[in-house]
């Protein structure tokens, strides 16, 4: 059956990122919506599937193993499995970026940066 699902009702933080479980929904796949402030971004984390990620405006940097990419709105960035990867909004105004997981459930490590430093 179809369903409209108010983004709103995906927040459970103070922040402005939204995450869509597809299990709750009878989807396969899932995501987070992110708005993020100048500066701001994810923790060094890993799945155990690729995540794709839309980036709808902002300029951000993803840390992606050992390598850093920038990115801008239009852009498309592909990670792989399995490896430790983070992003932060290095533009002047707010980032708007989809982060599309290939699970029906977000699965998510966080990964110590100072072991990998």
């Amino acid at each position: 059956m179809p369903a409209i699902i108010a983004s709103d009702t995906l927040r459970s933080t103070p922040s402005r990122t939204a995450r869509f479980d597809g299990v709750a929904h009878g989807s396969p796949v899932s995501f987070f919506l992110v708005e993020n402030e100048p500066g701001q971004g994810s923790a060094l984390h890993v799945h155990p599937y690729i995540e794709t990620w839309i980036v709808r405006s902002g300029e951000v940097e993803f840390t992606v193993g050992q390598e850093k990419l920038r990115a801008r709105g239009g852009d498309i960035v592909v990670g792989p499995a399995g490896v430790p990867h983070k992003f932060v909004n290095v533009g002047t105004g707010r980032l708007e970026l989809v982060g599309i997981h290939a699970s029906d459930r977000i699965l998510q490590d966080l990964v110590d940066e100072s072991a990998s430093a």
